[in-house]
């Protein structure tokens, strides 16, 4: 068996958050991935590198989760012998993946124009706050200016003067999985036609993208929704609500889900002929979420999903990490992983939560030390050990 990228070689100039995690989704894939960082490392290396709590063998929680099996080498791309060594390394290659700002890698000679001239066949993608052209495309971005831009931020949270950006960072987190999407693309079409391409990936487009049918529903309506919560602006009940020790999740959203409801929890208050359908229940939905309210908070969560799942009545714990990252049915996915570290030692982290039916078992190198594959790589472009070790002493390389 194989993995299904294995023939790919990337080209890794990422840094932060949205490009390392697209590649490290693709090298999870099996893609050779080639981490070409500046001699002083990428940004991330030192990120909460020197955090006894959040790192290990002097590499920080980012920089440990986004560069699992990856190879480093350091380039100097703005020397010209640099820029060569680059340009070696672009022949052999499938993918250039970058997350600079807009302009950046045409400024270094490294973009789709100049790299095609090199190889017709090479694939780039650049994954950026706006886009690369556009009014405002050069504007600095990170995670939460996307999401405010984007509209995320207006709908979440329980009121407008309140807004909330998502737990997780979704604005960069999502760049990263459409640039994936991209690539693959961009792959299959090569396979086609033969030739290369770039692929343009806005962290703001895909917001937009994601805000989904709520947006259909704004050109619809002419109306701005409001942030509501954890409710639901067509189900009831759909909500968190407390309980003796947490919070309980329940999802009633067919009609069938809540006559399992009112039977399992027998309030006859429920009973109202009106709430055996959507708008009747949507109408009391105060009253119904009251009731609700007051009965749960009188037992644990514990007791409560156990009861609801047993009437088949869509429920969740609304977990902490600890409880989501110890959860049977996460770890039996293998989505809570042992990632080898260049010490010996070992990391858990989140696992690949791309499962294929005939490829290899997901497997892990430890993310790389700083030029670790230098030498290697470039022994592998045909550089002998003389003219490596010179390229070392003038600082091109590291």
């Amino acid at each position: 068996m194989t993995k299904p990228l294995e023939d790919v070689r990337i080209i890794d100039l990422t840094h932060m958050l949205s490009g390392p995690y697209a590649g490290m989704l693709l090298a999870d894939l099996g893609a050779e991935s080639i981490k070409v960082e500046p001699l002083k490392g990428e940004g991330t290396r030192s990120l909460l590198a020197g955090n006894p709590k959040f790192s290990h063998g002097g590499q920080g929680a980012y920089f440990i989760t986004l560069n699992r099996n990856k190879k480093s080498v350091c380039i100097d791309l703005k020397s010209e012998d640099g820029l060569a060594i680059f340009y070696d390394l672009v022949r052999d290659a499938d993918v250039v993946l970058d997350n600079f700002s807009a302009g950046v890698p045409t400024k270094l000679k490294i973009d789709h124009e100049h790299l095609s001239e090199i190889n017709p066949q090479i694939i780039t993608c650049s994954v950026t706050g706006f886009g690369e052209d556009g009014p405002n495309y050069q504007r600095p971005a990170f995670d939460q200016v996307v999401q405010g831009i984007g509209g995320g931020m207006s709908i979440t949270g329980h009121d407008a003067e309140h807004p909330a950006r998502a737990g997780i960072p979704i604005g960069d987190l999502g760049g990263g999985m459409f640039a994936v999407m991209g690539i693959l693309s961009a792959l299959h079409s090569r396979t086609t036609h033969g030739y290369g391409q770039h692929v343009d990936i806005s962290m703001l487009d895909c917001q937009v993208s994601m805000l989904n049918y709520m947006a259909t529903m704004y050109f619809l309506s002419g109306e701005n929704p409001s942030p509501i919560g954890n409710s639901h602006f067509v189900h009831v009940p759909y909500d968190a609500f407390r309980t003796s020790d947490g919070f309980v999740i329940i999802a009633v959203i067919f009609d069938s889900f809540w006559d399992n409801l009112v039977e399992l929890l027998d309030i006859n208050e429920l009973r109202d002929p009106e709430y055996r359908t959507q708008p009747g229940r949507f109408a009391d939905k105060h009253r119904i979420n009251g009731i609700l309210t007051e009965l749960l908070r009188t037992e644990s969560t514990a007791h409560w999903v156990e009861l609801l799942s047993g009437a088949r009545i869509p429920c969740a714990p609304v977990n902490r990490l600890s409880d989501a990252l110890n959860d049977p049915q996460v770890l039996f996915r293998n989505m809570v992983v042992d990632i080898p570290q260049p010490d010996g030692g070992t990391v858990r982290a989140p696992g690949n939560p791309i499962k294929l039916s005939i490829d290899e078992p997901d497997s892990y190198t430890p993310p790389p030390l700083l030029g670790q594959h230098t030498s290697e790589v470039l022994e592998k472009l045909g550089y002998s050990a003389d003219r490596i070790r010179s390229l070392l002493d003038k600082g091109i390389v590291g």
